[in-house]
Protein backbone atom coordinates (compact mmCIF):
# COMPACT_ATOMS: atom_id res chain seq x y z
CA UNK A 1 0.00 0.00 0.00
CA UNK A 2 1.93 3.00 -1.31
CA UNK A 3 -0.39 5.82 -0.24
CA UNK A 4 -3.51 6.53 1.76
CA UNK A 5 -6.52 4.66 0.45
CA UNK A 6 -9.97 4.61 2.04
CA UNK A 7 -12.31 1.90 0.67
CA UNK A 8 -15.42 3.45 -0.94
CA UNK A 9 -17.93 1.93 1.48
CA UNK A 10 -15.85 2.21 4.65
CA UNK A 11 -17.63 3.49 7.74
CA UNK A 12 -16.16 3.30 11.24
CA UNK A 13 -18.37 1.36 13.65
CA UNK A 14 -17.44 3.62 16.59
CA UNK A 15 -17.31 7.40 16.80
CA UNK A 16 -14.28 9.31 18.16
CA UNK A 17 -15.45 9.24 21.78
CA UNK A 18 -16.30 5.53 21.67
CA UNK A 19 -13.02 4.81 19.90
CA UNK A 20 -11.02 6.41 22.72
CA UNK A 21 -12.85 4.31 25.30
CA UNK A 22 -12.40 1.18 23.20
CA UNK A 23 -8.66 1.81 22.86
CA UNK A 24 -8.39 2.01 26.65
CA UNK A 25 -10.27 -1.28 26.98
CA UNK A 26 -8.07 -3.02 24.40
CA UNK A 27 -4.81 -1.87 25.93
CA UNK A 28 -5.77 -2.71 29.52
CA UNK A 29 -7.34 -6.07 28.70
CA UNK A 30 -4.68 -7.28 26.29
CA UNK A 31 -1.84 -6.19 28.55
CA UNK A 32 -3.27 -8.28 31.39
CA UNK A 33 -3.95 -11.35 29.21
CA UNK A 34 -0.58 -11.15 27.51
CA UNK A 35 1.48 -10.61 30.68
CA UNK A 36 -0.23 -13.49 32.46
CA UNK A 37 0.18 -15.86 29.52
CA UNK A 38 3.94 -15.24 29.20
CA UNK A 39 4.73 -14.62 32.89
CA UNK A 40 5.93 -11.04 32.36
CA UNK A 41 6.43 -8.16 34.80
CA UNK A 42 5.92 -4.55 33.73
CA UNK A 43 9.02 -2.33 33.95
CA UNK A 44 9.96 1.24 33.04
CA UNK A 45 12.03 1.76 29.91
CA UNK A 46 14.04 4.54 28.28
CA UNK A 47 12.77 6.88 25.60
CA UNK A 48 16.33 7.66 24.52
CA UNK A 49 19.77 6.08 24.89
CA UNK A 50 23.45 6.82 24.36
CA UNK A 51 24.05 6.31 20.61
CA UNK A 52 27.52 4.91 21.34
CA UNK A 53 26.27 2.15 23.63
CA UNK A 54 25.18 -0.23 20.86
CA UNK A 55 21.77 -0.57 22.53
CA UNK A 56 19.63 1.21 19.94
CA UNK A 57 18.09 -0.96 17.24
CA UNK A 58 19.13 0.02 13.71
CA UNK A 59 16.10 -1.76 12.19
CA UNK A 60 16.98 -2.26 8.51
CA UNK A 61 20.26 -0.38 8.86
CA UNK A 62 19.16 2.72 6.94
CA UNK A 63 16.79 4.52 9.32
CA UNK A 64 18.10 7.66 11.03
CA UNK A 65 17.51 7.97 14.75
CA UNK A 66 16.18 11.26 16.09
CA UNK A 67 18.94 12.74 18.25
CA UNK A 68 19.41 15.80 20.44
CA UNK A 69 22.03 17.36 22.67
CA UNK A 70 21.66 17.48 26.45
CA UNK A 71 22.48 20.90 27.87
CA UNK A 72 23.52 19.76 31.34
CA UNK A 73 26.01 17.10 30.23
CA UNK A 74 27.01 18.12 26.74
CA UNK A 75 26.23 14.59 25.56
CA UNK A 76 24.03 13.48 22.67
CA UNK A 77 21.03 11.20 23.10
CA UNK A 78 19.18 9.17 20.45
CA UNK A 79 15.46 8.35 20.60
CA UNK A 80 15.05 4.58 20.56
CA UNK A 81 13.88 2.77 17.43
CA UNK A 82 12.99 -0.22 19.58
CA UNK A 83 14.15 -1.75 22.85
CA UNK A 84 15.24 -5.12 21.47
CA UNK A 85 18.75 -4.95 22.96
CA UNK A 86 17.94 -2.88 26.04
CA UNK A 87 15.46 -5.53 27.23
CA UNK A 88 18.04 -8.30 27.20
CA UNK A 89 20.45 -6.16 29.13
CA UNK A 90 17.68 -5.28 31.61
CA UNK A 91 16.90 -8.96 32.24
CA UNK A 92 20.57 -9.44 33.14
CA UNK A 93 20.76 -6.36 35.36
CA UNK A 94 17.47 -7.08 37.15
CA UNK A 95 18.41 -10.76 37.67
CA UNK A 96 15.33 -12.30 36.03
CA UNK A 97 15.24 -16.09 36.21
CA UNK A 98 14.38 -18.55 33.37
CA UNK A 99 10.69 -18.62 32.56
CA UNK A 100 10.14 -15.02 33.69
CA UNK A 101 10.31 -11.83 31.70
CA UNK A 102 9.45 -8.18 31.35
CA UNK A 103 7.31 -5.95 29.19
CA UNK A 104 7.08 -2.21 28.76
CA UNK A 105 5.47 0.56 26.76
CA UNK A 106 7.82 1.55 23.95
CA UNK A 107 7.30 4.86 22.19
CA UNK A 108 9.51 5.80 19.27
CA UNK A 109 9.88 8.25 16.41
CA UNK A 110 10.83 6.79 13.05
CA UNK A 111 11.49 9.85 10.95
CA UNK A 112 12.25 7.91 7.75
CA UNK A 113 9.06 5.81 7.77
CA UNK A 114 7.08 5.89 4.54
CA UNK A 115 3.63 6.73 5.86
CA UNK A 116 0.41 5.20 4.56
CA UNK A 117 -2.72 3.59 6.05
CA UNK A 118 -0.74 1.35 8.41
CA UNK A 119 2.57 3.22 8.87
CA UNK A 120 3.22 6.31 10.97
CA UNK A 121 6.35 8.12 12.12
CA UNK A 122 5.07 7.52 15.67
CA UNK A 123 5.47 3.96 16.94
CA UNK A 124 3.86 2.57 20.09
CA UNK A 125 4.24 -1.06 21.04
CA UNK A 126 4.52 -3.47 23.91
CA UNK A 127 8.15 -4.50 23.94
CA UNK A 128 8.70 -7.75 25.84
CA UNK A 129 11.50 -10.16 26.64
CA UNK A 130 11.82 -13.31 28.75
CA UNK A 131 14.65 -15.54 29.88
CA UNK A 132 14.75 -19.01 28.35
CA UNK A 133 16.95 -22.08 28.80
CA UNK A 134 19.07 -24.03 26.29
CA UNK A 135 16.29 -26.66 26.27
CA UNK A 136 13.64 -24.11 25.21
CA UNK A 137 15.79 -22.35 22.65
CA UNK A 138 13.98 -23.92 19.70
CA UNK A 139 11.20 -23.40 17.18
CA UNK A 140 8.66 -25.44 19.14
CA UNK A 141 8.91 -23.04 22.07
CA UNK A 142 8.73 -20.03 19.76
CA UNK A 143 5.54 -21.45 18.21
CA UNK A 144 4.02 -22.01 21.65
CA UNK A 145 4.64 -18.35 22.51
CA UNK A 146 3.09 -17.22 19.22
CA UNK A 147 -0.04 -19.26 19.97
CA UNK A 148 -0.24 -17.76 23.47
CA UNK A 149 -0.09 -14.22 22.05
CA UNK A 150 -2.80 -15.01 19.49
CA UNK A 151 -4.99 -16.44 22.26
CA UNK A 152 -4.53 -13.23 24.28
CA UNK A 153 -5.62 -11.21 21.22
CA UNK A 154 -8.70 -13.41 20.76
CA UNK A 155 -9.70 -12.97 24.41
CA UNK A 156 -9.35 -9.20 24.18
CA UNK A 157 -11.47 -9.21 21.03
CA UNK A 158 -14.17 -11.14 22.86
CA UNK A 159 -14.15 -8.60 25.70
CA UNK A 160 -14.39 -5.79 23.17
CA UNK A 161 -17.40 -7.37 21.46
CA UNK A 162 -19.23 -7.63 24.80
CA UNK A 163 -18.76 -3.90 25.35
CA UNK A 164 -19.30 -2.84 21.73
CA UNK A 165 -21.49 -5.45 19.98
CA UNK A 166 -21.72 -3.18 16.93
CA UNK A 167 -17.99 -3.75 16.38
CA UNK A 168 -17.45 -7.34 15.30
CA UNK A 169 -13.98 -8.39 14.27
CA UNK A 170 -13.61 -11.95 13.03
CA UNK A 171 -10.20 -13.46 13.86
CA UNK A 172 -8.70 -16.88 13.19
CA UNK A 173 -7.16 -18.45 16.29
CA UNK A 174 -5.36 -21.29 14.51
CA UNK A 175 -1.94 -20.11 13.37
CA UNK A 176 -0.47 -21.14 10.04
CA UNK A 177 3.31 -21.50 10.50
CA UNK A 178 5.43 -21.27 7.36
CA UNK A 179 9.07 -20.46 6.72
CA UNK A 180 10.06 -17.56 4.50
CA UNK A 181 11.75 -20.05 2.16
CA UNK A 182 8.60 -22.20 1.91
CA UNK A 183 6.61 -19.06 1.17
CA UNK A 184 9.07 -18.11 -1.58
CA UNK A 185 8.71 -21.56 -3.14
CA UNK A 186 4.91 -21.24 -3.08
CA UNK A 187 4.90 -17.86 -4.81
CA UNK A 188 8.29 -17.43 -6.54
CA UNK A 189 7.06 -14.74 -8.95
CA UNK A 190 5.73 -12.46 -6.19
CA UNK A 191 7.43 -9.89 -3.99
CA UNK A 192 7.70 -10.60 -0.24
CA UNK A 193 4.73 -8.35 0.56
CA UNK A 194 2.66 -9.96 -2.19
CA UNK A 195 3.54 -13.39 -0.79
CA UNK A 196 2.37 -12.28 2.64
CA UNK A 197 -0.88 -11.02 1.17
CA UNK A 198 -1.54 -14.35 -0.56
CA UNK A 199 -0.88 -16.56 2.44
CA UNK A 200 -2.74 -14.35 4.94
CA UNK A 201 -5.84 -14.07 2.74
CA UNK A 202 -5.91 -17.87 2.70
CA UNK A 203 -5.19 -18.67 6.36
CA UNK A 204 -6.05 -15.34 8.11
CA UNK A 205 -3.48 -15.77 10.93
CA UNK A 206 0.08 -16.54 9.81
CA UNK A 207 3.53 -16.64 11.38
CA UNK A 208 6.40 -16.40 8.89
CA UNK A 209 9.62 -17.95 10.21
CA UNK A 210 13.11 -16.88 9.20
CA UNK A 211 13.40 -13.12 8.70
CA UNK A 212 16.74 -11.52 7.86
CA UNK A 213 18.81 -14.24 6.22
CA UNK A 214 19.07 -14.48 2.41
CA UNK A 215 16.70 -17.01 0.86
CA UNK A 216 17.39 -19.24 -2.14
CA UNK A 217 16.85 -16.26 -4.47
CA UNK A 218 19.66 -14.41 -2.68
CA UNK A 219 17.36 -11.92 -0.96
CA UNK A 220 15.95 -11.85 2.59
CA UNK A 221 12.20 -11.91 3.05
CA UNK A 222 12.58 -8.69 5.02
CA UNK A 223 15.31 -6.81 6.83
CA UNK A 224 16.17 -7.62 10.43
CA UNK A 225 19.12 -6.28 12.43
CA UNK A 226 21.88 -8.92 12.79
CA UNK A 227 22.54 -8.40 16.48
CA UNK A 228 19.37 -9.36 18.32
CA UNK A 229 17.23 -12.02 16.58
CA UNK A 230 18.64 -15.33 15.43
CA UNK A 231 17.58 -15.24 11.78
CA UNK A 232 16.68 -18.95 11.87
CA UNK A 233 14.55 -18.68 15.02
CA UNK A 234 12.47 -15.56 14.51
CA UNK A 235 9.41 -14.45 12.60
CA UNK A 236 6.51 -12.06 11.96
CA UNK A 237 2.91 -12.51 13.07
CA UNK A 238 0.38 -11.31 10.49
CA UNK A 239 -3.40 -11.23 10.70
CA UNK A 240 -6.03 -10.52 8.07
CA UNK A 241 -7.44 -6.98 8.18
CA UNK A 242 -10.83 -7.04 6.51
CA UNK A 243 -11.52 -3.30 5.88
CA UNK A 244 -8.31 -2.91 3.84
CA UNK A 245 -8.19 -6.52 2.60
CA UNK A 246 -4.55 -6.89 3.60
CA UNK A 247 -2.04 -8.74 5.74
CA UNK A 248 -1.44 -6.63 8.84
CA UNK A 249 1.78 -7.28 10.74
CA UNK A 250 0.91 -7.29 14.44
CA UNK A 251 4.20 -8.45 15.90
CA UNK A 252 7.77 -9.39 15.13
CA UNK A 253 9.61 -11.60 17.59
CA UNK A 254 12.37 -14.10 17.89
CA UNK A 255 14.82 -16.10 19.94
CA UNK A 256 17.86 -13.91 20.42
CA UNK A 257 21.37 -14.50 19.17
CA UNK A 258 24.00 -16.48 21.05
CA UNK A 259 27.63 -15.28 21.04
CA UNK A 260 28.23 -17.64 18.11
CA UNK A 261 25.24 -16.60 15.98
CA UNK A 262 25.93 -12.94 16.83
CA UNK A 263 29.41 -13.14 15.30
CA UNK A 264 28.13 -15.11 12.30
CA UNK A 265 25.33 -12.65 11.53
CA UNK A 266 27.48 -9.56 12.07
CA UNK A 267 29.98 -10.97 9.60
CA UNK A 268 27.21 -11.71 7.08
CA UNK A 269 25.95 -8.13 7.43
CA UNK A 270 29.49 -6.70 7.13
CA UNK A 271 29.33 -4.98 10.49
CA UNK A 272 31.64 -7.02 12.74
CA UNK A 273 33.00 -3.72 14.12
CA UNK A 274 29.94 -3.66 16.41
CA UNK A 275 31.68 -6.30 18.53
CA UNK A 276 33.63 -3.40 20.05
CA UNK A 277 30.47 -1.74 21.42
CA UNK A 278 29.65 -2.21 25.13
CA UNK A 279 26.44 -4.19 24.62
CA UNK A 280 27.99 -6.48 22.04
CA UNK A 281 31.04 -7.15 24.18
CA UNK A 282 28.82 -8.34 27.03
CA UNK A 283 26.85 -10.53 24.66
CA UNK A 284 29.95 -11.98 22.96
CA UNK A 285 31.48 -12.71 26.38
CA UNK A 286 28.43 -14.79 27.34
CA UNK A 287 27.31 -12.49 30.16
CA UNK A 288 23.75 -11.98 28.93
CA UNK A 289 21.04 -14.62 29.40
CA UNK A 290 19.41 -16.61 26.61
CA UNK A 291 16.19 -14.78 25.78
CA UNK A 292 13.16 -14.63 23.53
CA UNK A 293 11.37 -11.39 22.85
CA UNK A 294 9.58 -9.10 20.47
CA UNK A 295 7.25 -6.19 20.02
CA UNK A 296 3.48 -6.03 19.60
CA UNK A 297 2.12 -2.92 17.91
CA UNK A 298 -0.41 -1.15 20.12
CA UNK A 299 -1.91 1.02 17.39
CA UNK A 300 -1.77 -1.90 14.96
CA UNK A 301 -3.72 -4.09 17.38
CA UNK A 302 -6.30 -1.36 17.97
CA UNK A 303 -6.60 -0.80 14.22
CA UNK A 304 -7.18 -4.53 13.71
CA UNK A 305 -9.74 -5.05 16.47
CA UNK A 306 -11.62 -1.80 15.81
CA UNK A 307 -11.59 -2.41 12.04
CA UNK A 308 -10.17 1.03 11.28
CA UNK A 309 -9.05 1.95 7.77
CA UNK A 310 -6.23 4.28 8.84
CA UNK A 311 -3.81 4.09 11.75
CA UNK A 312 -4.43 7.79 12.38
CA UNK A 313 -7.88 6.80 13.63
CA UNK A 314 -6.29 5.17 16.69
CA UNK A 315 -3.19 7.29 17.35
CA UNK A 316 -1.97 10.89 17.22
CA UNK A 317 0.70 11.68 14.66
CA UNK A 318 1.55 14.15 11.89
CA UNK A 319 0.39 13.55 8.34
CA UNK A 320 1.12 15.00 4.92
CA UNK A 321 -1.53 17.08 3.17
CA UNK A 322 -2.42 14.34 0.68
CA UNK A 323 -3.29 11.99 3.57
CA UNK A 324 -5.35 14.65 5.31
CA UNK A 325 -7.22 15.43 2.10
CA UNK A 326 -7.92 11.75 1.30
CA UNK A 327 -9.25 11.09 4.77
CA UNK A 328 -11.35 14.26 4.82
CA UNK A 329 -12.88 13.36 1.45
CA UNK A 330 -13.88 9.96 2.86
CA UNK A 331 -15.18 11.47 6.13
CA UNK A 332 -12.48 9.67 8.11
CA UNK A 333 -11.48 11.58 11.24
CA UNK A 334 -7.84 11.34 12.32
CA UNK A 335 -6.74 12.07 15.88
Amino acid sequence: MAATYIPPHYRASLNLYETQAAISLIKADFEENFARALNLRRVSAPLFVDPNSGINDDLNGTERAVSFDIKSSGKTAAVVHSLAKWKRLALYRYAFHPGKGLYTDMNAIRRDEETDNIHSIYVDQWDWEKVITPETRNLDYLKAVVRAIVTAIIRTNEALEVRYPQNRCHLEQEVKFITAEELLQLYPALSPKEREQKIVKKYKTVFIIGIGAPLSNGLPHDGRAPDYDDWQLNGDLLMYHEPLDLALEISSMGIRVTPQSLQRQLAAANCSERLQLPFHKQLADGLLPLTLGGGIGQSRLCMLLLKKAHIGEVQCSLWDQATLDACAAAHVQLF
